[in-house]
């Protein structure tokens, strides 16, 4: 289909770069959200380390990069000192991108005190996002907030709050359907609030009852409906990225504040690349009845 990419967080496959790599590419998939490789976080690697260790077997393989699926944001928002951590991170995250020829970071908008209004903290989440955009700006790097669970922006009017307030060049949205789902939010009713500023979208999907992520279009995500929408009606171009959250794999625990077996209670498929091709045929399969 003209125009829309498939991409994914290859690290899903396994924490072997060389093997994320080859799976991807028997695939037929041109592309791969860069999130961590060889058991490391993209935002604990130098510059130098990437040029030296990863470009060169990108693009061996082929492969391209249409994300950075970095950890910025995912701090407490009364962390100070997380924060001037990421700050410097991002700078070199952006660094990182331009060398990949990557336009996009994904980010999130710092978890809140549970039990706690979000509203209390928008002052500072506002202030502390308009600092990474600065960031971002001077490197012609978009930053896509992404609606992560128990962070400000998790659910769709909040989102859209974000948006109105600092939606930018440099600021745009990332569409998450399964978070939405395991937030108790309508994926439909927050694309309607949200298509407008949204750059990039993962492929997750999940159920209400045990908040679980399952293979795109058998869940409460409405991904087929969605995604028929997006590219049919209202022309939405652009990467579509695979996310399975299918099998348990090692770098699940750093991206989830809940136990990883709360997230996937079992394996629903013998490995990462068996889960990962699943999702990338389900997600094909649904492009194609289009």
């Amino acid at each position: 289909m003209e125009g829309i990419l498939i991409s994914g967080f290859a690290d899903e496959i396994s924490f072997l770069f060389d093997e994320q790599l080859k799976t991807v590419r028997d695939l037929g998939m041109k592309f791969i959200s860069l999130r961590s490789a060889d058991g490391k976080s993209i935002a604990d690697y130098t510059l130098e380390e990437v040029k030296t260790q990863l470009k060169p077997r990108l693009e061996a393989a082929g492969i391209g990069v249409s994300s950075i699926g970095s950890p910025i944001g995912k701090v407490d928002i009364r962390d100070d000192a997380g924060f001037e951590k990421q700050l410097i991170q991002l700078d070199t995250l952006c660094q990182i991108a331009e060398e990949l020829n990557c336009r996009y970071i994904r980010m999130f908008s710092f978890f809140m005190p549970a039990g706690e209004d979000p509203a209390l903290y928008r002052d500072k989440v506002i202030s502390k996002l308009q600092q990474f955009i600065s960031v971002a700006a001077k490197y012609n790097v978009i930053l896509m907030h992404e609606n992560e669970k128990d962070i400000y922006g998790d659910v769709g009017s909040r989102c859209r709050d974000l948006m109105d307030a600092l939606g930018s060049d440099s600021f745009r949205n990332c569409f998450d359907f399964a978070n939405y789902v395991q937030c108790g939010e309508d994926p439909l009713l927050c694309w309607e609030l949200l298509k407008k500023d949204t750059v990039y979208i993962h492929i997750k999907d999940a159920v209400s009852g045990n908040k679980e992520n399952v293979l795109c279009g058998t869940g409460e995500g409405q991904i087929p409906r969605i995604l028929q929408q997006a590219i049919c009606e209202e022309s939405y171009r652009g990467f579509l990225t695979l996310e399975p959250h299918l099998v348990l794999f090692s770098a699940l625990q750093s991206l989830e504040t809940a136990d990883a077996k709360s997230i996937i209670k079992e394996n629903k498929y013998k490995d990462g690349a068996s889960g990962y091709a699943a999702q990338y045929r389900a997600l094909t399969d649904i492009l194609n009845q289009f």
